[in-house]
């Protein structure tokens, strides 16, 4: 398989953002190998910012920017997808440094999953004090939709994930014709436990969806009660997030 019969989608977002559980989502497809966060081990290298496991994710991942780049546009000599026509790439947009080149994008199919900013600091905090705003990648994942917005001269696909949990056939059937594949109806469930993809990370942050074997029901009433200084980092996230949203694929009733 050449590198032109391949799609690979770079599948943007912030953490604690139904991110996991997209990536299951598109695992359980026959025709699609993942990675997750690409960036993770070269993102805490280069900014040495402390993080659970952080020793293990850096032994176990690539720290050389240009060398994960190479993989994600498909120009790794040693890539293996296994007949996979799907690679599916979960990227953290806080990963994306100011001194990593970010014109490879230009080179993949993007889509941005956003998430309600109160819902993020609310899930964030139970697993990692919230320190500053680029905690939970608001402001990266609008750079780097507007880099795309520029190039396409329109916005890419957006996706919500309050609305994939309310409608998640409906909405994944139209995320994957705007980027151009079938929907398959394995999207929708997988079996529960961990995966030999999963970042070394998992055992800490991914508790919740090796429990799942779906999307979970819609969140319905207030989110979780936050200490003041996540809420200001929520609000002042909000801005960025509507900027998005006012994009976002919607499905009718």
């Amino acid at each position: 398989m050449s590198e032109n019969d391949v799609v690979r989608i770079a599948m943007w977002s912030g953490p604690r953002n139904l991110s996991t559980a997209m990536m299951r989502s598109f695992e359980n497809r026959a025709d699609c190998v993942v990675w997750d966060e690409p960036f993770y081990a070269a993102y805490l290298q280069r900014t040495g910012v402390a993080h659970p496991m952080q020793a293990e994710v850096i032994a176990a991942g690539e720290v050389d920017p240009a060398k994960v780049i190479a993989r994600c546009v498909g120009e790794d000599a040693d890539e293996d997808l296994g007949g996979a026509r799907l690679h599916y790439q979960k990227h953290m947009t806080h990963h994306m440094l100011p001194e990593i080149d970010r014109g490879w994008i230009d080179r993949v199919a993007n889509v941005f999953l956003v998430r309600d900013p109160l819902r993020v600091a609310a899930s964030y905090a139970a697993k990692r004090e919230i320190a500053d705003l680029r905690d939970i990648g608001f402001v990266e994942q609008k750079e780097l939709f507007d880099q795309v917005c520029n190039r396409l001269g329109a916005p890419p696909p957006v996706v919500d994930a309050g609305d994939i949990r309310t409608a998640p056939e409906a909405m994944l059937t139209k995320l994957c014709a705007a980027i151009g594949v079938a929907f398959e109806p394995v999207m929708l469930s997988w079996p529960a436990g961990p995966r030999d993809s999963d970042g070394a990370w998992a055992p800490h942050w991914y508790d919740a969806v090796n429990r799942s074997t779906e999307f979970a029901p819609p969140e319905t009433g207030a989110p979780p009660q936050l200490p003041d200084a996540a809420r200001r980092l929520a609000d002042l996230a909000r801005p960025y997030y509507e900027a998005m949203r006012r994009h976002a694929i919607t499905v009718t009733a």
